[in-house]
């Protein structure tokens, strides 16, 4: 009972330290970006497919070149500090409890936090040559088969660490055969290429960072949810994990709400969406990701089909994509439409966790 009260203590103590110590340097950041000027010179007047945004141009042309990016910064570093701190603590002293609170561990945390540190850097990278006018992607930024063959390269890694280190070549399906709970499926080596895959999906969702306030409420959501999953298998390393990022976003949001005064960035969105998988993953949660990440299959999933039917059938199916734009487009307010994203969000992550563990 006290180990039960202890892991609960630790979870919520490094969601709250992760949320002090990014609300403590927000403003601090904040002031750095603007002083560099890490913000696009230009607004973006071309969409993915080469044509013109004129849609999306009118509606953002303003905010785009005028709040700096790269907040998410805050997210990944603050927890980078407090993991490895803690890390250091715990291998200076006997103390048992100081030596628990580390959650620095093989199984649980090595593979998420080299997914989150490895993909926000080159997130970084590619906010800086957008800012700067350099690169070969629209507007600026590496060019998508580089970033592309990175998230390649973070989802081998990962399949190869599962299968190799980890012994685990398992996946739940959950509700199927055996009904309620779900049965385990060996799929052996094809763990590896289903890892890549899922790393890509994940990625794609990145473009829900379009809004002032709804990538951050919708990674909030979507930590926090991973973070009660990991709890509830006994995984409180990962939990705590999760949850420490979660409380991040959340300081992360005081600041992004509108009126955003910096914008998450592809070092805040590349980072998570990649982390995502892997914690997807390690819950063993996989095929339950595409229902609790709902919001990123809608928001990746309507670029895809604007660029099919653009392509096969010469029309659009919606004003602008991803699909937040075309709401914004036919009248609804900004802050309305991160709302209601934020409110299926929860909805969506509630029934991927109830489903879940069912088992």
């Amino acid at each position: 009972m006290i180990d039960y009260y202890f892991s609960v203590a630790k979870v919520l103590f490094f969601a709250g330290l992760c949320a002090f110590l990014s609300l403590f340097f927000a403003p601090i950041l904040i002031k750095f970006l603007e002083r560099i000027d890490f913000r696009k010179k230009n607004a973006r007047t071309k969409a993915i497919s080469g044509e013109k945004a004129e849609i999306f141009h009118s509606l953002h042309k303003e905010r785009e070149i005028s709040v700096v990016r790269g907040g998410g910064i805050l997210i990944w570093l603050s927890l980078t500090f407090v993991i490895f701190f803690t890390h250091f603590l715990a291998n200076l002293t006997q103390i048992w409890w100081i030596k628990k609170l580390d959650f620095l561990s093989r199984k649980e945390t090595w593979l998420p936090l080299f997914a989150l540190i490895s993909a926000s850097l080159i997130g970084l990278l590619d906010d800086y040559l957008t800012v700067r006018n350099k690169g070969t992607y629209l507007g600026g930024g590496l060019g998508f088969w580089r970033r592309f063959f990175v998230v390649f390269l973070i989802g081998l890694v990962g399949g190869l660490w599962f299968y190799y280190k980890l012994n685990w070549t398992t996946v739940h399906v959950p509700l199927l055969f055996n009904f309620p709970a779900g049965i385990d499926v060996d799929i052996g080596f094809f763990i590896i290429p289903l890892f890549i895959l899922v790393a890509l999906g994940c990625w794609a969702g990145g473009v829900v960072d379009g809004l002032d306030g709804l990538a951050g409420g919708v990674f909030a959501s979507l930590f926090g949810g991973f973070a009660i999953l990991a709890f509830l298998q006994g995984k409180i390393d990962l939990a705590t994990f999760s949850a420490s990022i979660c409380g991040s976003l959340l300081a992360f949001l005081w600041y992004n709400v509108p009126p955003a005064r910096f914008y998450m960035g592809e070092t805040g969105s590349m980072g998570l969406t990649v982390t995502l998988a892997v914690l997807a993953f390690l819950t063993d949660s996989v095929l339950v990701l595409p229902l609790m990440a709902g919001i990123l299959v809608i928001e990746a999933g309507s670029v895809i089909l604007q660029l099919l039917s653009k392509k096969f059938l010469k029309r659009k199916i919606w004003l602008s994509t991803p699909i937040h734009h075309h709401f914004e487009a036919k009248g609804w307010l900004p802050y309305q439409i991160t709302m209601r994203f934020w409110i299926l969000s929860f909805v969506f992550v509630i029934l991927g966790v109830v489903i879940r563990i069912l088992k």
